[in-house]
């Protein structure tokens, strides 16, 4: 559903008849076949008219560098209550992510001044702050 939410999207902004647009379309059906193996049989060889049938090619690959996060979205617990989410690249360091928690507006606020008596980065998804 996400992909086809994605290619709603693409065919507003014009990506329709594009090589991309043939590509996704293809891998579309391609997952489709086992949920709706009629259906995507029909659409594959009418639709796409492509040759029999949907059922024997291969399925497609995962490029695993295209799927890899550039960027993680950690959230920050003041005292054990959410109080912000900091973006950090997601390679980064528990220090790194440490240092943008401390660094926030949101979370300045909430430690109204005092320093915090702990930070624990929990496997780079959470940091929670303790005053």
């Amino acid at each position: 559903m996400e992909l086809l939410n994605e290619m709603y999207k693409a065919r507003e902004n014009g990506a329709a008849g594009s090589d991309e647009w043939k590509e996704a379309t293809d891998i579309y059906l391609k997952m489709l076949a086992p949920v709706a193996p009629h259906i995507a049989e029909e659409l594959w060889t009418t639709q796409q008219r492509k040759p029999y049938s949907v059922h024997q090619q291969t399925w497609p690959k995962v490029d695993e560098e295209a799927a890899k996060e550039d960027v993680v979205e950690i959230p920050v617990q003041v005292n054990g209550r959410l109080r912000d989410k900091v973006v950090v690249p997601a390679e980064a360091s528990e220090e790194e992510i440490k240092a943008a928690a401390l660094a926030s507006e949101t979370v300045q606020k909430y430690l109204e001044g005092q320093q915090p008596k702990n930070v624990i980065v929990a496997n780079k998804r959470l940091v929670n702050i303790v005053v």
